[in-house]
């Protein structure tokens, strides 16, 4: 491994310094960010009936990613294995890791992913985020499959396993809520589109698992999907939020990545999640 050395003589993976998320820098609408360097090797096995539940529905989706948020940190490696090929033991778990919420409480606002990173056990990456999500969405037995893959893998991956379709950035007409969007630095889930073509999400990115949401689809920060992960954090994950309260994304989550929509026999949409405005996807997800 190459490594650089700071001014403060301290010796740092060359990698971490060349991908460091901008998330730390001052906001850029078209930055483009880099969370996820891993290469998986997935299987190429699909889940089994025996196996998994039969409530594959984009309701269930979005419920599971919310499972994680406001109490798991962003760890580079978080949920891979050790050799850093797939996922590892937290990813193929039902339900969280005891050890997210531990290191969760163990931090403090000046929180840095750099310090701990590889420390698999203790947080979730952008794609050991998601990779854990679906298969908390599929199984209800652990060690099944690996569902983790580089960022930028995960349409192809899924695609080839018959799951769904891949849209390019270019040809991207709508977002729909469990809709993944990903390239080769970051990969995130979509909850919902505003009128003004912001993009509420839910993603894990430094310093942890979260709500965001994007500028408006000409630029504007004073967006709907920033305003309403403003209040959601603030409401229901106030430990996090008060250490951590940005919530917006830059402009390139709406340029820079790739779509991936899942077709109705692998993930349906029993209660037509695809027709729900924003504001229905929150009260399902956080009713009163």
């Amino acid at each position: 491994m190459k490594y650089a050395i700071t001014s403060a003589a301290v010796l740092i993976p060359l990698a971490m310094i060349l991908f460091i998320p901008t998330f730390y820098q001052p906001v850029n609408l078209h930055a483009s960010i880099e969370y996820d360097t891993k290469k998986g090797n997935p299987s190429n096995s699909s889940p089994s009936s025996k196996d998994t539940e039969n409530n594959h529905t984009i309701e269930k989706l979005l419920k599971t990613s919310m499972k994680p948020v406001g109490s798991t940190l962003y760890i580079w490696g978080g949920a891979w294995n050790e050799e850093d090929t797939e996922g590892g033991i937290e990813s193929m778990t039902i339900g969280t890791s005891d050890n997210w919420k531990t290191f969760f409480d163990s931090q403090d606002a000046n929180y840095d992913f750099t310090d701990f990173a590889y420390q698999i056990h203790d947080g979730l990456d952008c794609s050991g985020f998601v990779g854990w999500t679906i298969y908390n969405t599929f199984y209800n037995e652990n060690e099944k499959d690996n569902l983790v893959v580089h960022s930028g893998n995960f349409g192809t991956f899924l695609s080839s396993r018959g799951y769904g379709e891949v849209i390019p950035s270019s040809e991207i007409t709508s977002y729909q809520p469990g809709d993944i969007l990903f390239n080769n630095g970051h990969v995130y889930f979509v909850l919902g589109q505003y009128d003004d073509g912001s993009v509420l999400l839910v993603h894990s990115a430094p310093p942890g698992v979260r709500i965001s949401g994007t500028p408006t689809a000409d630029g504007n920060l004073h967006s709907q999907a920033i305003s309403s992960a403003d209040q959601l954090m603030k409401e229901h994950y106030p430990d996090f939020y008060n250490r951590y309260p940005a919530v917006s994304v830059d402009f390139s989550f709406l340029t820079d990545y790739d779509q991936f929509r899942w077709n109705e026999s692998t993930m349906s949409d029993v209660n037509v999640m695809s027709s729900k405005t924003p504001e229905d996807i929150i009260s399902m997800l956080f009713p009163s």
